[in-house]
């Protein structure tokens, strides 16, 4: 036996699930829609009774950006490309982690203040690995996926927004 390198549970040597190596659409769920999103539907659709957690992220609009009203968020995605470069990156995630299901929702049209634009979800054996996957997951989707942001301000105006820069060295392999 030896220790699993994130959360110091004992794994038999080389201990990876089948379904754990690869993604498949039976285990990797991807959306992107107009439709209001639903963390419940997340969760249920990760759902495995081999799990014993299950890890959220749920990216809401907020009213204020820099000290400007935010009226709303405006989402384009580029979907065929967005999928491909999804399940890449759920691939590298399933090298790090000992994951068993994901979850990416994502929104694209107007989404007012408060509502959810995105949501990821995991399951896995153990916590640990259902966060820190969680963690990469969203930070890999902020940097690489084509999707595209505009902020429309209470003043009228919009601005297409960047992801701000996010540091991928912490997610270097365990």
């Amino acid at each position: 036996m030896e220790k699993h390198s994130c959360c110091n549970h004992q794994l038999p040597r080389d201990y990876i699930p089948q379904h754990h190596r690869d993604t498949s659409e039976e285990h990797d769920h991807f959306l992107i829609s107009p439709d209001k999103l639903s963390l419940d539907k997340a969760c249920d659709l990760v759902r495995n009774n081999a799990a014993g957690a299950i890890s959220t992220f749920e990216g809401t609009t907020r009213n204020t950006f820099d000290g400007k009203q935010v009226v709303k968020l405006e989402y384009e995605a580029h979907e065929p490309l967005a999928k491909k470069e999804w399940l890449k990156i759920v691939q590298e995630a399933r090298s790090k982690y000992y994951i068993l299901d994901t979850v990416m929702h994502h929104r694209i049209g107007e989404v007012g203040v408060g509502q959810t634009s995105v949501i990821i979800a995991v399951s896995s054996a153990h916590r640990a690995d259902a966060i820190n996957a969680v963690h990469f997951l969203i930070d890999s989707l902020k940097v690489r996926l084509p999707i595209w942001k505009k902020e429309l301000l209470d003043d009228g105006t919009g601005t297409w927004k960047e992801n701000g820069p996010i540091d991928m060295n912490v997610h270097k392999s365990l």
